[in-house]
């Protein structure tokens, strides 16, 4: 009786524990953080914009399962004055990679590819790519040549395909992904499949595109029923409906006499490499679902092994990534020795930035949350002071 009553209140706490994730209300202490700590944050993120080095910020954080603080300070759009919201949507820019990346491997749960398919299985642009045996490097007696194999789908998750940033010699920009991706037949590899790491954006368009193949939905349609729907992502999408849009952050640069307005336009198709725009308690339900292995509020999205790969490294000794000390998943950098644990992240965190600084990461070691977004295409004098500060101050508010 003793062990049936113990099973009984093991499983009530468990289930106590779990809850719903949500994000329109905060808990510091059952996330198991200090206020007064978390407090600092949205103090420090004020400093830049009083610096102008920014407009405004939102910055999330959650442990547990519950989000500890949501802060929003400074301003969405500085000519107007409007200020700052919690649910202020952003263009995510790269950040959009890993959730390309997660519709791919809903398709490798399902059988339906594999990450070892060659891309020309599916997309006839990849057939007979040649390699400059050069590189980067150019020179004399460089005659393109044949690849040892063909580029495959965890090459471009894992952006060692070989393939350039993106496609040379295009006459006019394409009108639909299709037309994006159909650019690759004109691309050189710079190194062999599989054998070095080079951001590619046209890489993980690819990815996009293979999407629409296999299932024969467009990609964007796709990921709002697979993903965006189910996680109740209800402000995530590529195109801004009108009615939010008076919820968009306005996008600047940072120049010596201060930030200057950047104008956007509508883009004409949905870009797997950037093109998302969406909040940071959208994203963090994303981030939230991979840290609980593919599950969130009882919607499964992914299978256990479906994350884990995702958000191990897969570029083994080789450099990879934009910081010190870390390796790439899919879509994910991922942090693999001490030199990557600067921020107070933990070795096996997995993080994404994006050009418009926006920047969410997961510490499974801590099993910890944290999103910031801002607007600005550049570095605002030093690249990622807010991000680093964000990344140090979230983890030093952990309690227990």
């Amino acid at each position: 009786m003793k062990t049936s009553i113990s099973i009984v209140l093991g499983c009530s706490l468990v289930a106590f524990a779990a809850g719903p994730f949500v994000t329109d209300k905060t808990d510091p202490a059952a996330a198991g953080m200090n206020p007064a700590r978390l407090a600092r944050i949205p103090a420090r993120m004020r400093e830049f914009v009083i610096a102008g080095k920014t407009a405004g910020v939102v910055t999330l954080v959650a442990r547990h399962g519950h989000v500890a603080s949501l802060e929003a300070v400074g301003y969405q759009d500085l000519e107007s004055k409007t200020p700052m919201r919690t649910d202020t949507i952003f263009r995510l820019a790269s950040v959009t990679k890993p959730v390309t990346c997660a519709g791919i491997m809903i398709l490798v749960d399902e059988g339906r590819l594999s990450l070892i398919d060659p891309a020309e299985k599916y997309l006839p642009e990849f057939k007979d790519l040649k390699l400059n045996p050069c590189g980067t490097r150019g020179g004399y007696n460089c005659a393109l040549i044949t690849p040892s194999r063909p580029v495959n789908i965890l090459d471009l998750m894992t952006h060692t395909s070989g393939l350039p940033g993106g496609v040379p010699g295009r006459e006019a920009p394409p009108n639909t992904l299709a037309e994006n991706v159909a650019g690759v037949s004109r691309a050189t590899l710079l190194f062999e499949p599989g054998t070095a790491w080079n951001y590619s954006n046209i890489g993980i368009a690819a990815l996009g595109r293979i999407m629409e193949v296999v299932t024969g939905q467009p990609y964007d349609r796709f990921l709002a029923e697979r993903i965006f729907q189910p996680l109740e992502m209800r402000d995530t999408f590529f195109f801004v409906p009108p009615d939010k849009a008076n919820r968009v952050a306005s996008v600047y640069t940072y120049e010596t006499d201060g930030l200057k307005l950047v104008a956007m336009s509508q883009p004409k198709f949905p870009a797997p490499e950037g093109g998302l725009l969406s909040t940071a308690g959208d994203m963090a339900r994303f981030h939230q679902m991979l840290l609980d292995k593919g599950t969130l509020n009882g919607q499964r999205i992914l299978s256990a092994a479906a994350v884990e790969a995702m958000t191990s490294s897969q570029t083994g000794s080789m450099k990879a990534g934009f910081a010190p000390g870390v390796g790439h998943g899919f879509g994910f950098e991922v942090v693999r020795e001490v030199l990557g644990t600067f921020r107070y992240n933990s070795i096996g965190s997995f993080v994404k930035g994006g050009a418009y600084r926006t920047y969410g990461w997961v510490d499974p070691a801590k099993d910890l949350v944290g999103i910031i977004f801002m607007q600005r295409t550049n570095g605002g004098g030093d690249v990622a002071d807010e991000i680093n500060s964000f990344m140090a101050m979230a983890a030093s508010a952990i309690e227990r």
